[in-house]
């Protein structure tokens, strides 16, 4: 099977809609979580508080993560996310109206950032879940190469274009923001393509009348179960979830590096620039190399490349070098995502689509957190010097494990025939002694 390149993607009328759509979502997304901040500043002058905004923000995601899951695979997913889209909207434009007015309180900041989080959550769980019957699971790598590909384009200019919204008035970025969630949703609503299967009768009859906590939580647990029987999937989440504990920690420890070295702060923000650049690099071709090899050895180069990349952090001279390195460690950063996301959603049924995304993010996410919220005490107990080279040797340890890892190394490329005959005969989760889509014994 070929692979659908770019632009004749971008004829699939729906696709189009719906990636054209995320990324005017994304643009007011960038301005609004850069405004937030800087609004919060404005009225108590306190870092703290800034912080606490933004950590309401991720709280809401991890909290809510796999509930928004199991409801992005009982509901119309369409109707969800156009919900997800007005909801926000309305948020952002109620901030938008109550700065204008003089009458933005932290009470409100903090409910905002909080229902934007769960509405955030849900839409995104129910985009990855609907991607593949919008597109195909033979497209699914060329999708979502292109919208990696977006996403990079909104991380090198979206953040400039956020400093020129806010300077252009407090207002400027919330309304920008409630507009593109408008247009989104408009987008959403102009779609004619189904984001789900039809769900047999019974199947039908049984959610509806399953209204109950116990119902809810059972379709939660199916979601956890059903992953947890994938070995490539499980093995492969925890191994993003621990190198996501080292970029969380990455991220602050590179900035005290830079500033050791003397950069200022536009050679701060060129080093994640570079990041960036490399990223958007690789988001390119992320497609084409997602669908031609295999899962397994993409997941190791990448890896090997990360461990061999990091320490050069503590060796580089000046601030250029810096940004040298990160943009050749975020490389193929974009090409693994595409691969991972890929096989998941082509061997994931799709009534479980939903609840699989969400718990992967969920757990990569909270890993995040975690290494951003110690990457502080670790630069203070340890030196930046030595915890880049802590990071090198963790980073090595994963890049051994998963090569040694046997499921990982016979896993087919994204979107091969073996993955999208895992669509096909998913229709329901496999039992513990017969072959899993991924061509082993499923696990206990």
């Amino acid at each position: 099977m070929s692979i659908s390149r770019g632009p004749a993607l971008l004829r699939n009328r729906d696709f189009a809609l719906l990636l054209g759509g995320g990324l005017v979502s994304a643009v007011g997304d960038q301005a609004q979580s850069m405004a937030l901040p800087l609004t919060v500043l404005a009225l108590t002058g306190s870092a703290a508080r800034a912080g606490l905004v933004l950590g309401l923000g991720t709280l809401a995601f991890l909290l809510s993560g796999p509930f928004a899951g199991a409801l992005a695979d009982r509901w119309d997913r369409r109707a969800a996310m156009v919900w997800c889209d007005a909801g926000r909207a309305l948020l952002a434009g109620a901030t938008a109206l109550a700065q204008a007015l003089d009458r933005l309180t932290m009470p409100q900041l903090y409910a905002t950032a909080v229902a934007a989080g769960v509405l955030g959550t849900l839409f995104r769980a129910a985009g990855a879940a609907a991607l593949p019957n919008v597109v195909g699971p033979g497209r699914l790598p060329a999708a979502l190469g292109l919208q990696q590909s977006a996403a990079g384009a909104v991380g090198v200019v979206g953040a400039p274009l956020a400093g020129m919204l806010y300077s252009a008035g407090r207002v400027v970025p919330f309304t920008v923001d409630a507009l593109s969630f408008v247009a989104s949703a408009v987008s959403l609503r102009l779609m004619r393509g189904s984001f789900q299967r039809e769900r047999c009768p019974e199947a039908a009859a049984g959610d509806g009348a399953a209204a109950s906590a116990g119902r809810f939580a059972a379709q939660v647990r199916e979601g956890l179960g059903w992953l947890r029987h994938q070995p490539v999937i499980r093995f492969l989440t925890l191994v993003t979830a621990a190198d996501k504990v080292r970029y969380g920690a990455g991220y602050l420890l590179i900035i005290t590096l830079a500033r050791r070295l003397g950069a200022s702060p536009f050679w701060v923000g060129a080093v994640f620039g570079g990041a960036a650049l490399g990223a958007l690099a690789g988001a390119a071709v992320s497609g084409r190399v997602a669908h031609r090899f295999p899962l397994g050895r993409i997941a190791m180069v990448m890896l090997w490349l990360e461990a061999l990349m990091f320490p050069l952090y503590a060796l580089a001279p000046n601030a250029p070098a810096l940004a040298a390195v990160a943009a050749g460690e975020s490389l193929l950063v974009p090409v693994y995502t595409v691969a991972m996301t890929a096989h998941q959603l082509a061997i994931t049924p799709d009534e479980l689509r939903g609840r699989a995304a969400a718990a992967t993010t969920t757990l990569t996410t909270g890993a995040l957190s975690a290494g951003t919220l110690a990457g502080g005490a670790l630069i203070t107990v340890l030196g930046p010097t030595t915890l880049v080279w802590a990071c090198g040797a963790w980073l090595l340890l994963l890049a051994l494990a998963t090569t040694a890892h046997r499921a990982v190394r016979q896993a087919p490329p994204a979107g091969g025939a073996d993955a999208a005959a895992g669509v096909v005969g998913a229709a329901r989760s496999p039992r513990r002694d017969e072959p899993s889509a991924q061509g082993g014994v499923v696990e206990g």
